[in-house]
C-alpha cells in the first residue's frame, strides 16, 4: 500500500514569503522521506481576498526552489458541493446551530482584553423563538456553528509533542462558504493525505479539526507543526518586514540555494551559510533535528548569513 500523502496548501491572497517557502520545503521533505506522494492545495475559499496571479506565482516559487509535486493542483473554490455536503451531515446530525453574533459582540461578551476575540460565550445556542424572530427581522448575516460542548481533544504533534485544546461552539459555515476548518478536514480526507505540515500558528486549531473528522468520519492525519519564520518585531513574518519573497530575494542578487540553505539552517538540518539544492536538503532531513524554536528574519543577506532564533515556542 502507498504511503498516505503529505501536502502544501497555499493560500493566494498574496504573494509566499520565505517563512511560507520554508514550511513548504519542511512539508515536501517530510513527505518525500517517506516515499510518499506530495499535493498541492490552493486554499482560495475566499473570493474576496484571493488571485489567480497568486496562485500561479505560489507554484512557481514551489519549482524555482526545486520542489515538485504530484497530480495536479486542488482548488478549494471548486469543491463546494462537497464542503456543503459535509455541512448538510453535520445540521442533519443536530450537531450545529445557526449564529446570529457579530465578532463585536463576542468580544464583548467574553471581554477579551487587547481586542482580541475569545471562545464563543454560546449566545446562540439555545435562543427563543422572540429572539430568534428578532434576528431574522434584523436581517444580520448568519453563521453556523458547531456545539463544541468543551469537550477535550488530545493529540501528539510529530514536533509540538503531546497537545490539548478544548472546544468551544466553532463557527463551520458563514454565509454562502464553508469556514477553513470544515474545507481543510474535507479536503485533506478527500486528497488521502495522511500527514499535514503546517506552521504552529495553526495548532490551537488542530482540535477542531479532529472533531470534524471524527464526526465525519474522516481518518485522521498526523500533524507535523514547524515553528514560524518571525520578523524583527517578534510578529509572523510580513510583506511590512522589507524583502521577503523569493523574487525579492533574487532581485536582491541572492542565488535560490543560497536560500535555501538558510531555510534548512533555520531549520536545525544545516550549518549556517549553507548553500544547498532542495534534494540535498532531502539528503540530510530528519524530523528530529528540526529546531522546535522560531527563527527571526534578518531582514538582509538572508542567504550568506545564519538565521537567529527566537524564544519561545514561536505559537500563535
Amino acid at each position: 500500500m502507498p504511503a498516505s500523502a503529505g501536502r502544501y496548501a497555499p493560500s493566494p491572497s498574496g504573494p509566499l514569503h520565505l517563512g511560507n517557502l520554508r514550511t513548504a520545503l519542511l512539508a515536501w521533505c517530510f513527505a518525500r522521506s517517506r516515499g510518499a506522494p506530495f499535493l498541492v492545495r490552493i486554499e482560495d475559499l475566499d473570493p474576496q481576498r484571493s488571485r489567480t496571479q497568486y496562485a500561479a506565482a505560489a507554484l512557481a516559487d514551489l519549482a524555482a526552489l526545486g520542489l515538485d509535486w504530484d497530480g495536479e493542483p486542488w482548488r478549494q473554490s471548486e469543491r463546494h458541493d462537497r464542503h456543503r455536503e459535509a455541512f448538510e451531515q453535520l445540521r442533519a446530525a443536530g450537531l450545529l446551530y445557526e449564529c446570529w453574533c457579530t465578532r463585536a459582540e463576542i468580544r464583548e461578551a467574553t471581554q477579551a482584553p487587547h481586542g482580541a476575540i475569545g471562545p464563543y460565550p454560546g449566545t446562540c445556542r439555545a435562543p427563543t423563538a422572540r429572539e430568534r424572530a428578532e434576528r431574522a427581522v434584523r436581517g444580520a448575516p448568519s453563521a453556523w456553528r458547531l456545539r463544541g460542548g468543551g469537550a477535550g481533544i488530545a493529540f501528539e504533534d510529530a514536533l509540538a509533542g503531546p497537545c490539548a485544546g478544548v472546544l468551544d461552539d466553532f463557527v463551520v459555515w458563514r454565509g454562502e462558504l464553508p469556514a477553513y476548518n470544515l474545507a481543510v478536514v474535507v479536503d485533506d480526507a478527500d486528497q488521502g493525505v495522511g500527514e499535514v505540515v503546517r506552521g504552529d500558528d495553526l495548532l490551537e486549531t488542530t482540535p477542531r479539526q479532529i472533531r470534524l473528522a471524527q464526526l465525519l468520519g474522516l481518518p485522521l492525519p498526523r500533524y507535523a507543526h514547524v515553528p514560524l519564520v518571525l520578523g524583527p518585531g517578534g510578529a509572523r513574518l510580513a510583506k511590512r518586514d522589507g524583502a521577503v519573497t523569493l523574487g525579492e530575494r533574487l532581485a536582491l542578487g541572492e542565488r535560490v540555494e543560497a536560500l535555501v540553505g538558510w531555510m534548512a539552517a533555520s531549520a536545525g538540518l544545516a550549518a549556517p551559510g549553507s548553500v544547498m539544492s532542495a534534494a540535498a536538503v532531502l539528503g540530510v532531513f530528519a524530523p528530529e533535528r528540526i529546531a522546535r524554536e522560531p527563527t527571526v528574519f534578518a531582514g538582509h543577506g538572508v542567504g550568506g548569513g545564519g538565521p537567529s532564533r527566537g524564544p519561545g515556542s514561536g505559537r500563535a
